[in-house]
């Protein structure tokens, strides 16, 4: 492993592209082409000999052949002359065939001579004793008569030597050939090993020596020692491999050089991220409280000076009466600088510009000018030298501003602008929400005054009437002494003191009726087994839960006095023998109140407007349920009233 001052060198600058020899790859397919010739070569030497191998004992085998055919010659030659049966002829022509495939050859077999000069130089001998001598004596002596053949007898011997010696030349050859195949396969093994050894040496060199050099380059960056630098030795890949590998190296050992002072950075911008999602988590939920909006906006105001290293603050409400700003709450400021600005103009000095605009507003008492001049003195005497001030917003109203009133010089960066900005616009929206409420508040009382108002004049108001007209009789009969008249009058007037006491107190119960969830049907049951306490007709209930969620408590407190003043006016007007009340629970809520009294014309109904209280409360109640409310009566045929509030309406409870 070379140092960083004697590889700099080799890491700076590539060189060019290496020449052929050099690349890995044609190293690769140079050794391999090498290797295999020399394999191929060896292996087809060794083919070649067992393929002359072959042929040459072939050879062997019919040059032997030559003798038992030559002596079966005599054999048909001695029986031809003893006149006995014999295949003379064919034994001429199975030696002539033998010495002509030695001559030719038969590559099919494979069967040749060697190819040595003295072998085929014996076999022309061999060839030629036949042809000139033996056969010549066979043909003369197959028809001179009976006896032994003296003259092939005699020529006999000298061929079966002159085969013999063929024989032996061609066995001489096979050995020698036979060595050579031997002494080829042993070359071929220790070609092999010292091949397989020589590429071995060569890959380790090529290919593993520069690998454990990466490896122990990678194994000394792992422990951070980045002044390592792999030599560059050679041109190929492995060369080129190191090259990038140094500059690897030192682009490492640049970005650790400042990677503390990074790592530093980024800590801290973390700490920040981290401090405003906490403060905003902090602030959300404080904004979520049921405080009112002054202890809300003191609790916002001790957050930020806390968070912020504040020396005062201050948070002003934009009054919807005389449109100024009003300080609301107050923190650090002198008592000088709280009476002076209790109450000023939207666009007065720093705090009244902040809400028209909606950036913030930054700066220094003592560089305002004209008429925000005598607001910034009060800022300087309590010895502040920064202010800032940031609009209350919500949905594009603006609502009010806080303020930051520092004692030093005090620069803010843009994260921290962004987030005093957001705040003030989650304090805007938690404002604005009180608001909603206290006006949601307000709405549901006057509704429900109004309610009473008109359950009230339904009833008592009615009942107080007819009271005052019989009051008005009674002194007329008083006065005349009239004590027939007086008779009749006082059970009336009893009898109306009577029905007086009774809507009060059915009021007064409808106006404590509270309902929880799932408590509907206990309710309902109760009214109507009240109504049945209060009037002489039948009445039944028939009430189904087919499959739907219960009712909210409002939702239920509204159909319950829908059914109150229904089953009421039923008791007070209808006149009715029986009253059948169905209430059904599914995917739609539905209450049907039906009874036989007298009934009603619908057009009288509809003509008198809201004279009729009774039905008008209940038209009121359902367009709050965002229901369906069906009035349908008919002289003498009884009358009836329908709630529908659909799934789309319907609130789960």
């Amino acid at each position: 492993m070379s140092t960083p001052s004697d590889s700099s060198e080799h890491a700076d600058v590539a060189p060019p592209l290496a020449p052929f020899p050099r690349r890995l790859s044609t190293r690769i397919i140079v050794l391999s082409a090498v290797a295999l010739a020399l394999v191929l070569s060896m292996i087809g030497g060794t083919l070649w000999l067992s393929w002359q191998l072959e042929g040459a004992g072939a050879a062997i085998n019919d040059a032997g052949s030559l003798r038992m055919r030559a002596n079966a010659v005599a054999i048909a030659l001695w029986e031809t002359r003893l006149g006995e049966p014999a295949d003379l002829d064919d034994q001429l022509k199975l030696l002539d065939d033998t010495l002509r495939r030695l001559r030719e050859g038969d590559a099919a077999r494979p069967l040749f001579l060697p190819n040595d000069p003295a072998i085929h130089a014996q076999f022309d001998r061999v060839a030629a004793v036949w042809d000139a001598q033996l056969k010549p004596a066979v043909l003369s002596e197959r028809d001179t008569g009976e006896g032994e053949p003296p003259k092939y007898l005699a020529l006999l011997p000298g061929f079966v030597d002159e085969a013999d010696r063929l024989v032996g030349m061609i066995e001489r050859e096979n050995a020698r050939k036979t060595a050579w195949l031997r002494t080829s396969q042993l070359a071929l093994a220790a070609l092999s090993c010292v091949g397989t050894a020589a590429i071995v040496y060569l890959l380790y060199l090529w290919f593993i020596v520069p690998v454990q050099r990466l490896q122990e380059g990678l194994s000394r960056i792992e422990s951070r020692k980045f002044d390592t630098r792999l030599p560059v030795d050679t041109e190929d890949e492995f060369g080129y491999l190191a090259q990038g590998f140094n500059r690897m190296v030192g682009e490492l050992q640049a970005l650790y050089r400042d990677l503390a002072a990074l790592v530093e950075a980024k800590t801290a911008q973390l700490a920040v991220q981290n401090r405003e999602l906490s403060l905003l988590y902090e602030m959300t939920a404080c904004l979520n409280g049921n405080e009112s909006a002054e202890v809300l906006c003191g609790d916002f105001l001790k957050r930020l000076m806390r968070e912020f290293d504040v020396d005062g603050g201050s948070v002003r409400l934009v009054s919807a009466e005389d449109s100024k700003l009003h300080m609301l709450v107050s923190e650090g400021l002198s008592e000088e600088l709280v009476n002076a600005e209790r109450c000023m103009g939207v666009n007065d000095c720093i705090c009244g510009s902040a809400t028209s605009s909606e950036y913030a507003v930054m700066r220094s008492p003592r560089s305002m000018t004209g008429t925000d001049r005598e607001y910034s003195k009060y800022c300087i005497r309590a010895g502040f030298v920064n202010v800032a001030a940031f609009g209350i917003v919500s949905q594009g109203e603006s609502l009010g501003m806080f303020s930051l009133h520092f004692r030093r010089e005090r620069a803010m960066s843009p994260s921290e602008v962004q987030l005093l900005r957001t705040l003030g616009r989650h304090l805007g929206v938690a404002l604005k929400n009180r608001r909603l409420a206290t006006l949601a508040r307000q709405l549901a009382v006057s509704e429900e005054r109004n309610l009473v108002a008109q359950g009230l004049h339904d009833s008592i108001a009615q009942g107080l009437s007819y009271l005052k007209m019989q009051v008005q009789l009674l002194d007329k009969a008083v006065r005349a002494r009239d004590l027939d008249e007086i008779g009749e009058l006082v059970p009336l007037l009893a009898g109306g003191v009577e029905e007086s006491y009774e809507d009060v107190r059915e009021l007064l119960l409808n106006f404590r009726t509270r309902l929880g969830p799932g408590a509907l049907r206990p309710a309902v049951e109760d009214t109507v087994a009240r109504f049945q306490r209060q009037s002489d007709a039948e009445v039944t209930l028939d009430y189904r839960e087919e499959g739907g969620a219960p009712l909210p408590a409002d939702q239920q407190l509204q159909v319950l006095f829908i059914l109150q003043e229904a089953l009421s006016n039923v008791r007070k007007h209808a006149e009715a023998q029986s009253v059948h009340v169905t209430v059904v629970n599914g995917r739609d809520f539905r209450l049907l109140v039906e009874d036989d009294g007298i009934g009603y014309d619908p057009a009288d109904l509809d003509s008198a407007g809201e004279s009729h209280v009774g039905f008008h409360i209940m038209r009121e109640r359902a367009r709050h349920l965002a229901a369906t409310l069906k009035l349908d009566g008919r002289p003498d045929h009884g009358s009836r009233v329908e709630l529908v509030l659909g799934a789309e309406a319907r609130m789960a409870a």
